[in-house]
């Protein structure tokens, strides 16, 4: 990693879809939260790479992409993919998971945080205080298997489920320090590990790992819950769950189930960090249904945004990016707060436009 500096090298993947459209609202929101709270500068790089690009090259992610985006200080990525491309094998082009595979990003963060103003998807009134963190690892688990699998004779397909300890323990370490960060501002301080520890013996080595980290961090509470009783009471109440960490497959299926408790894929932000490099983006995926109306959410890639400042500001000790961070996602809150904003996904009137200019509004003021 480098030293910090006043310019950071952001490396920017517009990708597929709706993402050019709301990757420049974002990268223009970037660079006024930046001026407003001075000391840095963001230098952005756009990266071409995607399902698009396959289509027209037969190449989904180049050699040069690659370079630059390990080079960069960190990655901003808006969304991969189009149902109507794939490679050979059917498999979707997906080159930002070959990404987090390369990098090394184990650690997937998937915060749960309800936006004021919006219609809450839960009737109970304690729904508006869902904060909890979904860490999903990333290189491993059953996307172990992504381009690898195997199909014999038409008759039996098979992919097999990964679970190291050198990754699990790296990303427990993860989640019981960030845990230990939240209890600090005011969260319970507790870890949910996530699995099916009843039936695989690969989910039991996974919760074994976890209960051996646990004892490095005894000011953390570390439960246990089964995937499927997880679902259940994610719905029933997930105001009671602070940290939640679990395998890549079933990561990526609660992540949605979250997103579902903010009002819709729109409003969800994430993260894939490794040790070294780190991919910020939108939880949504390229929406080729709405393309050219104007219609795209941009709020979860501006929130993702926020988040790559976050980390920029933890890594290189400048206040001035977590401070950026701030303004970005109370911009956000604000632009929403009196009800008025509400998205198309949601219901609502507001395309990419509109909640552009609220927010940017809410930044100037």
């Amino acid at each position: 990693m480098k030293e910090s500096h006043k310019t950071f090298d952001i490396a920017v993947f517009a990708g597929d879809g709706i993402g050019p459209e709301i990757t420049p609202p974002c990268l223009e929101i970037l660079k006024l939260a930046c001026q407003k709270t001075g000391d840095v500068e963001l230098n952005f790089i756009d990266v071409p790479a995607g399902a698009a690009l396959y289509r027209d090259t037969g190449t989904s992610f180049p050699d040069e992409s690659k370079r630059i985006a390990k080079d960069a200080d960190a990655i901003l990525l808006s969304c991969m993919g189009l149902p109507s491309v794939r490679y050979e094998d059917g498999t979707e082009v997906s080159p930002q998971i070959d990404l987090r595979m390369e990098l090394g990003l184990y650690a997937g963060v998937r915060p749960v945080r309800l936006v004021p103003g919006l219609d809450l998807p839960l009737a109970s009134e304690k729904a508006k205080d869902i904060d909890l963190v979904l860490i999903r690892e990333s290189t491993e688990g059953l996307f172990a298997s992504h381009g690898k699998g195997s199909v014999e004779n038409d008759a039996i397909a098979k992919d097999t489920m990964v679970i190291t300890r050198s990754v699990s323990e790296r990303l427990f370490d993860f989640a019981f320090k960030l845990a230990s960060h939240r209890k600090e501002n005011g969260s319970e301080g507790k870890v949910t590990c996530v699995d099916k520890a009843n039936v695989f013996q690969s989910f039991a080595f996974f919760r074994k790992v976890f209960d051996e980290q646990s004892k490095l961090a005894p000011s953390i509470i570390a439960d246990h819950s089964y995937v499927d009783a997880m679902a259940l009471n994610l719905v029933r109440h997930p105001w009671h769950f602070d940290v939640l960490v679990t395998e890549n497959m079933f990561g990526d299926i609660l992540s949605d189930l979250g997103a579902a408790l903010m009002g819709g894929m729109g409003m969800a932000p994430s993260a894939d960090i490794g040790d070294d490099h780190a991919v910020f983006q939108p939880c949504h995926g390229s929406a080729p249904d709405i393309v050219g109306e104007g219609k795209a959410n941009p709020t979860a890639m501006f929130l993702s945004a926020a988040m790559m400042l976050d980390w920029l500001g933890q890594n290189h000790q400048m206040a001035s990016l977590s401070l950026a961070a701030n303004l970005i996602r109370d911009a956000v809150d604000n632009a929403f707060a009196d009800g008025q904003l509400t998205p198309f996904e949601l219901g609502g009137t507001a395309g990419t436009e509109a909640i552009t200019s609220a927010v940017i509004n809410q930044l100037k003021n």
